[in-house]
């Protein structure tokens, strides 16, 4: 494994897509907490566009910007040669991201991005994961709320449970928030790919090694009422649990036998019901590509939640372990989860990569496994809540 020569890039950290929504929040975040030495730049299409963030931006004229365009790979090779770590926000990824992710690869470059596409993740470990591992790139997907609470929040749980045992954890998700543009589209996108996100996964399980002494897996389960937590829980089909299962995978601490379940926890059955009717309908329609054009015009890319509203948000996921006669409750909570909270994530998952001292990982990894330790205690400094609630 090898790191190339990254020292003599001209930036640590590079920001891409950072005029959209989630990305001038972002870059926002890091002017206001980067260390004063960190080499940063932001990068999108229209050069103007950044100008002026950066013009907005505290301490503005220390930060670089760069022209890169995902219709043109050439500028997203040069985009990964000037860069240590690149942070992406352009979505959806499956559309849009596949050319920075091989140029990051090819160039030794950490990547990270905010997918909660799980075909993308799967089709990037097809093709890039063996070339990001011999020039020592790390490529970390879902690096907000997909899947930064639930990853770390599993590996949080797990740390307080017996070693060497089988575990059993159940994630349930509470969240009172709104979405952007740029996030309805990826999901609306996501539904109508249905048939080819199971042909990645299948690619993907011909390509993963075997864990011949050890058994992982990550059922949906089945729609109940969770006594544990006082809800009921519905499955839940994002990318969380997929992640969850390869930072499982690779990390023995989690046993020879783990088991993950996702959930969102609703309080009260009439409304648990009318939101499985309303995801099986907005699927439905998903399917269709003139209702799936009427649904994205709903909300315009770049377009979210104005920030009084974002003030009023708030996101909780319970998790309940199990093993060796042991049971642990614990929780992580935080504001805004879609915007506030997931650019607070994304940043100090950049700086993590760009600054901390990290196990030495390379190729397509999760954030528990390259940086589980350092981005918990990165993420309570900035004020999400990782905690023990009971014990039993």
């Amino acid at each position: 494994m090898s790191r190339l020569n990254r020292t003599d890039r001209p930036y640590d950290l590079v920001l891409f897509g950072a005029t959209g929504f989630v990305g001038t929040l972002t870059a926002e975040y890091l002017a206001a907490h980067a260390p004063r030495d960190l080499r940063w730049a932001v990068a999108g299409r229209d050069e103007g566009r950044l100008e002026r963030l950066r013009e907005r931006l505290p301490g503005g004229a220390h930060v670089g910007v760069l022209r890169a365009d995902v219709r043109e790979p050439a500028t997203l090779r040069a985009l990964a040669e000037h860069a240590r770590v690149v942070a992406t926000t352009v979505g959806p990824y499956v559309l849009h991201g596949e050319h920075l992710v091989a140029a990051c690869a090819d160039a030794g470059t950490d990547y990270l991005d905010l997918t909660g596409e799980p075909e993308f993740v799967d089709l990037t470990y097809v093709r890039h994961d063996a070339r990001a591992r011999e020039t020592g790139a790390r490529l970390v997907h879902a690096c907000g709320f997909d899947s930064v609470p639930h990853d770390l929040g599993v590996y949080f749980t797990v740390g307080h449970l017996p070693e060497g045992v089988p575990l059993r954890v159940d994630g349930y998700v509470t969240a009172h928030a709104a979405f952007s543009g740029g996030t309805l589209a990826s999901a609306l996108n996501q539904v109508a790919r249905a048939r080819r996100m199971r042909a990645a996964a299948r690619e993907r399980a011909r390509h993963e090694p075997r864990l011949p002494a050890r058994r992982v897996t990550a059922p949906t389960g089945a729609p109940r009422y969770a006594a544990e937590v006082g809800a009921w829980a519905l499955p839940l089909p994002t990318v969380d649990p997929h992640i969850v299962r390869r930072s499982a995978r690779v990390l023995e601490r989690y046993g020879p036998d783990f088991r993950y379940r996702h959930f969102a926890a609703v309080r009260h059955l009439p409304v648990a019901l009318g939101g499985v009717a309303a995801v099986g309908a907005v699927a439905a329609a998903a399917q269709l590509p003139p209702a799936r054009r009427w649904l994205s015009g709903l909300l315009q890319p770049g377009e979210g939640p104005s920030a009084e509203r974002r003030a009023r948000s708030w996101f909780a996921v319970r998790f309940v372990g199990e093993g060796g006669g042991r049971r642990v409750f614990t929780e992580v909570t935080g504001g805004d989860p879609g915007y506030g909270e997931t650019a607070k994530m994304f940043a100090e998952a950049a700086f993590c990569l760009a600054l901390d001292d990290l196990p030495p990982t390379a190729g397509q990894v999760t954030t528990a496994q390259a940086m589980g330790d350092a981005l918990t205690q990165r993420l309570r400094n900035a004020g999400i809540t990782f905690r023990v609630a009971a014990r039993r």
